[in-house]
């Protein structure tokens, strides 16, 4: 009979039970940014509800750990107020290289306001770079150094900076392929790449020293970043590794800082594999040649079977992006 009452009870009474959290466990190499948007939580609003949420989950205050479930914030419903009491008032900058999913950037973070980025990614045009082979597929080096270019400077403008893509694609956009495919498309921001090296390398060189002249004007920091992936003998498994130029004090900093944070996520991720990316000055033509501090980074050997793993898996593009995003972030703020 009693049983019966509650049953009764319960009908017409309904207890207003607790909504279940939803939660995730990021990917290798996400930052908070990327597993948000992955999530279908974008912006600086669920970012700081996230934040809030996890607190006691996160390595410092605003780093992921790999292997941790968290716990992400309800969905908005359209037009409803943001935790912070107003109409979401987002700032979303718009570039069309990052494809269609990916093309509107809403800035999360003021981390790098006040800075200017140029991201040059190695080759591209007539030019592949080097070569490498998985199977009965060809690895270009323009290819995987562009996709990771084209990561870094979505993260960078998530932080708030200005970025200038040397290199670019108009089709390819920001690709989760394990095998990017090759072609001829780039350009340096629209005109066609020459064959010749010098010539390649003094194009990129003269857009970027153009458009610093005016941008040293607005921005307190400008560098410029050039992405390539080595080739050594297939035996060679390699760390990523870090030029500055010669004589430079300041790129010598940037470089040091960056390779610094590398070790402590090759620590954090790897316990006990160690690391070996080295930082020196190399007489290169872009570090020569450019008018703001540079880093020129090394990310792999394309021949090397551990090292292609780097490159191939999307998630590890990624990773590199979001380490180098937080080298110069770590930079800039301690400049």
């Amino acid at each position: 009979m009693i049983r019966i009452l509650v049953v009764l009870l319960l009908m017409f009474f309904p207890v207003a039970l607790p909504a279940q959290e939803a939660t995730d466990t990021p990917r290798r190499g996400e930052g908070i940014s990327t597993f948000l948007e992955r999530n279908h939580r974008p912006g600086r609003a669920y970012y700081k509800e996230f934040l809030e949420l996890n607190k006691k989950r996160l390595c410092g205050k605003t780093e992921l750990r790999y292997g941790v479930k968290y716990v992400l914030p309800p969905l908005h419903e359209k037009g409803k107020q943001t935790a912070s009491g107003g109409k979401g008032k987002k700032r979303v900058v718009r570039e069309p290289l990052f494809g269609k999913k990916l093309d509107e950037v809403e800035v999360t973070s003021n981390r790098l306001a006040g800075a200017c980025f140029y991201i040059s990614s190695g080759h591209g045009g007539p030019d592949p770079g080097a070569i490498g082979k998985v199977g009965r597929h060809e690895l270009h080096e323009d290819e995987y150094a562009y996709d990771v270019a084209l990561r870094l400077a979505r993260n960078l403008m998530q932080e708030g900076a200005e970025v200038r893509i040397i290199i670019q694609d108009k089709k390819d956009g920001i690709r989760n392929d394990r095998y990017l495919n090759n072609s001829t498309r780039e350009t340096c921001m629209g005109e066609p790449i020459p064959r010749g090296q010098v010539a390649r390398l003094k194009q990129r060189s003269d857009k970027i020293n153009a458009l610093y002249a005016q941008d040293r004007k607005k921005y307190k920091y400008c560098r410029g970043i050039f992405l390539h992936v080595d080739s050594r003998g297939k035996r060679a498994q390699v760390d990523v590794f870090f030029y500055h130029a010669e004589g430079s004090t300041q790129g010598r900093r940037l470089a040091k800082t960056v390779r610094d944070v590398f070790e402590q996520k090759y620590h954090q991720h790897q316990p006990g594999r160690g690391f070996e990316g080295s930082v020196s000055s190399r007489n290169l033509y872009v570090l020569k040649n450019t008018t703001p501090v540079g880093l020129f980074v090394e990310l792999g050997n394309i021949q090397n079977t551990f090292d292609q793993r780097r490159f191939v898996i999307a998630d590890n593009r990624q990773a590199l992006a979001n380490w180098l995003t937080e080298g110069l972030v770590k930079d800039y703020r301690s400049k």
